[in-house]
């Protein structure tokens, strides 16, 4: 059995292929390919072969058949108004390829964000959207299956705070008895992340006067030191100035900050797993490492996942798709309740929208 999960991060579009649980297919893409060929990335999917795909679903829908997406639920994976798509090209790439997918009636099945599952209570979701999107949910999945397998117990005795600093944003989840109970997406995050700003101040956001999607793609740490995206390996070589030096802080502050609020969900938690784009730089993952261990008092572990080079969300996608067609990884999808998943992103705002 073969099967397909995709990233569709920030900075890269990543593609992992499994066959009967492992690893054939580890493809890496610039996002400006999804911008600008859609089409070459649709045909890399299709020549694996695969018995099921997992699409690129943004926000998250419940889980659903690609046959079945209606416009709303291709507006509330994205939440990108018509007249703004044109100023994210990568955006306008992913619209064709889902169009593409269905036209080549491929099995593409896009799954749920964290808010839409049913282990997460719902008076934790009143006046959010993001408490993580389908590629955090992702992430949080193949993290349970880390830990289970690492320590070697069984999926309900797991229990973990994990904390993902991406290129575009952060995350941090909360999983108790191996089922996802809380997350704090990259636009209600604490602090900033590396591009997004993190948590926008309501003051702020009145004072703007219109938000406009792309800034939620400002405002990180990299445009704190430098005033413009430079890429994370350069940014931890010059943490010795000061500009770095504080937007890092800021960034660490923020880091402490969720780390807390879901240790105080979860509280019995068996220790913080890093993951993320930015977790991967030796200097960067060692120095929250060691502020972790100082600060909780619990052990803090890189993601491992399954072996190769594609992100984390990409491998998470991979065994919710390998569990979904009944493979290897059934009774873990099954655990984490993927197929009960429900609702809108939309459904626990108590303010007005103008959408």
């Amino acid at each position: 059995m073969r099967v397909i999960g995709v990233d569709p991060g920030t900075k890269s579009f990543d593609i992992i292929g499994l066959e009967d649980g492992k690893i054939k297919l580890d493809l890496s893409f610039p996002s400006e390919v999804v911008a600008e060929e859609p089409s070459k990335i649709v045909r890399t999917i299709e020549e694996f072969s695969a018995d099921l795909i997992i699409g690129p679903s943004g926000y998250g829908v419940p889980l659903k058949h690609i046959s079945e997406l209606t416009e709303k639920d291709r507006f509330e994976m994205t939440l990108v108004r018509e007249e703004e798509m044109k100023e994210i090209p990568v955006l306008i790439g992913l619209q064709k390829m889902v169009s593409e997918m269905a036209e080549k009636n491929m099995n593409v099945w896009f799954i749920p964000g964290v808010i839409h599952l049913p282990t997460v209570p719902e008076w934790r979701k009143y006046n959010k959207i993001d408490m993580g999107t389908a590629d955090k949910m992702a992430i949080t999945v193949l993290g349970i299956y880390d830990q289970a397998k690492r320590l070697n117990i069984e999926y309900s005795d797991v229990s973990f705070v994990l904390l993902e600093v991406g290129f575009g944003y952060n995350y941090a989840g909360a999983v108790k008895g191996g089922k996802i109970v809380d997350g704090i997406g990259g636009t209600i995050f604490p602090g900033p992340a590396y591009v997004n700003s993190g948590a926008l101040d309501g003051e702020v956001a009145y004072l703007m006067g219109k938000i406009k999607k792309w800034h939620l793609f400002w405002g990180g740490a990299s445009i704190i030191a430098a005033e413009k995206i430079l890429p994370p390996e350069e940014f931890a070589k010059r943490l010795d100035e000061e500009p770095f030096a504080k937007a890092w802080e800021a960034m660490k502050d923020g880091f402490i900050k969720a780390v807390a609020s879901e240790l105080a969900v979860v509280r019995d938690a068996k220790e913080i797993i890093l993951s993320g784009r930015l977790m991967r730089i030796d200097e960067l993952r060692k120095d929250v490492k060691d502020l972790f261990e100082e600060r909780f008092g619990l052990p803090v572990v890189k993601q491992r996942g399954l072996e190769g080079k594609a992100k984390e969300a990409a491998q998470g996608s991979a065994i919710i798709g390998d569990g979904l067609a009944g493979g290897e990884f059934k009774g873990l999808v099954e655990h984490v309740e993927i197929k009960k998943s429900y609702g809108s992103v939309l459904d626990y705002v108590k303010l007005p929208l103008n959408i």
